[in-house]
């Protein structure tokens, strides 16, 4: 029987972590998470597929750095 994946949902797991990064990244690259009528001006709306590149990349970068 293959493992199931297991997901930390603790303070400063890689998860965690990943998701601070992904929302710092998103900021910097003026992507507004939230609802559509509360884009800032000149911001864009992140939208599922920016947010799911952005996280994969996050948690592959976390865990390789904590994993190594």
């Amino acid at each position: 029987m293959a493992d199931q994946a297991v997901v930390h949902i603790g303070e400063n797991s890689p998860e965690e972590i990943a998701y601070k990064l992904m929302i710092q990244i998103a900021n910097v690259e003026k992507k507004f998470i939230g609802a559509a009528d509360n884009v800032k001006e000149g911001w864009q709306r992140a939208d599922r597929e920016y947010l799911l590149q952005t996280y994969a990349q996050c948690i592959n970068t976390v865990r390789t750095a904590h994993y190594g």
